[in-house]
């Protein structure tokens, strides 16, 4: 089954959903501010994002800016950013979605759809 981490006062969390819910696929909703994805989940995610770290940061965000991550997460490293992640879901870019053989953060239609979405 479909695990998808969300905040729900995000309007694109939101919208993911709805897309979801029209095609009639079934998900496990997790709330990503109380229970952060997993560091195997984020490793497994960075796999498909081909290492790109930043890829699964919430970059607009407030903890981002606050803890200015713009310019320490180059210096990081990976386990040091998967560590991160796993303990601030603020941090984690939303809607981070989990599938059989695929990772999706962030909402853009025609990304799902190529996952078959």
């Amino acid at each position: 089954m479909l695990k998808i981490y969300t905040y729900a006062k995000c309007g694109t969390c939101r919208k993911a959903l709805k897309h979801l819910d029209g095609k009639g696929v079934a998900y496990k909703e997790v709330p990503v501010r109380e229970q952060p994805p997993t560091k195997a989940e984020l490793k497994k995610m960075l796999k498909y994002y081909d290492g790109e770290i930043r890829r699964l940061f919430n970059t607009a965000g407030g903890d981002y800016k606050e803890m200015n991550l713009k310019s320490k997460l180059p210096k990081m490293s990976e386990t040091q950013a998967i560590d991160l992640l796993a303990s601030n879901g603020n941090l984690v870019k939303r809607p981070f979605v989990l599938g059989e053989g695929f990772g999706l953060v962030g909402f853009k239609e025609e990304e799902w759809k190529t996952a078959g979405l």
